[in-house]
Parts: C-alpha cells; structure tokens; sequence
C-alpha cells in the first residue's frame, strides 16, 4: 500500500478522494495542518508541484496535491489556474459561479472543461502526475444543490442529460476530471506495487 497526506485544507476535496481510491493500493490521509503556499506558476502542473513540495519539506512524507479549475473557452484568460480566484477576493464558490453566468450571458460559445492535475510526491527523485478532464458546456442558469464551486453551472457532454453536475453527484464520482486522474494513478500504482512486490493484488 502507498500512504500519502495530501496537501489542501479543502475538505471537499479530501472527501471526493476518499470515495475515488481503493484503499488497499492508495490510502490518503489530510495533512495535519494547512500550509500557505504561493501559487504562481503558469500552468496546473506548476502549481500542483509547488504545493506537493511545500508539503514535503514541512512533513518529509510522501505528499499528494492537486491543482484543478476549469477553463472556458469564451474567457481563456480570466479561469483556469485563476478559477479559485476568479473575480477576486472576497467572493464565495456562488459569487464566483454566478459572475461567470453574468460574464457568459450573452455568450453563444459556452464550451468549457474542467481540468485537475495530481502530483504524487514521494521525494525529489520520484515524482509523478496524473491529468483527468471533463468536456461540458456553461449552463445558462445556477442549478443543483451537490458539489461545489462551479458545478451548479457546467453541464458534462458524456452525460445524456441536460443536468449540471451539480444534479449529478453519483454521476460525478465515477466521471469527474479528478475521479479520470485518480483512475490514471491508481493503475499506475497498483502496477507499481506488484513490481515492488509489495502487493500482489
């Protein structure tokens, strides 16, 4: 098995890992205290690093981090890596959402995805990232009361359904962005732990 403490105080996000990985090849544990991490890199993959890093160096234990939002297609510079601080300071994941609606309204391309990159950090010889995407659309209104942040206004094109996955919380745990990457990772170290002989599962 492949401890790991992941590195974010967002407890959302400690959840959704916990119901994506098997814990007999990934076990996940929250780190013991949020860190303040600059993130200033240009691209998910830089910023996923970053933190991973700082953990490491504060804990000296394997670390899991990631860095997610989504970018749309309308508005290539205002998400992305920005998504957490879209808008500015101040707002909460509402505010957020419902100023990209106010920014798309009048928008007819309204493709967008969402994004999450996962850097396992086991030292600074063994790194390893995970991408995991999700396709959808920008919704014209607010809907559903599961999820968080933008969720309530992305619609998933692999879902028949004219929902936002804000409606589709059992949907979203086997085909979110983060739910791909996290697949992609366990694979990797499930086949890793048989190499090592530590695990003939």
């Amino acid at each position: 098995m492949n401890k790991f403490v992941l590195a974010t105080g967002n407890a959302h996000k400690a959840e959704e890992f916990a119901k994506i990985f098997n814990p007999e090849v990934l076990e996940i544990s929250a780190a013991p205290e949020k860190l303040e991490v600059v993130e200033d890199g240009v691209t998910f993959h830089e910023n996923a690093l970053k933190k991973a890093k700082a953990y490491y160096d504060k804990f000296k234990t394997p670390i899991l981090s990631d860095d997610s939002g989504i970018c749309v297609a309308a508005l290539p510079n205002e998400l992305g890596i920005h998504s957490a601080r879209f808008g500015g300071d101040g707002l909460t994941d509402k505010d957020r959402a419902m100023l990209l609606l106010e920014k798309m309204q009048d928008e007819k391309n309204r493709e967008a995805y969402f994004v999450c990159v996962l850097c396992f950090y086991i030292d600074e010889n063994n790194i390893y990232f995970f991408e995991g995407r999700m396709e959808g659309q920008i919704s014209d209104t607010y809907t559903g009361e599961h999820g968080f942040g933008y969720d309530p206004v992305f619609k998933p094109l692999a879902h028949e359904s004219d929902k936002t996955i804000a409606e589709l919380a059992e949907w979203k745990d086997d085909n979110s962005h983060r739910a791909k990457a996290c697949k992609q990772a366990e694979i990797f170290f499930r086949e890793r732990n048989c190499q090592n002989g530590k695990d003939k599962l």
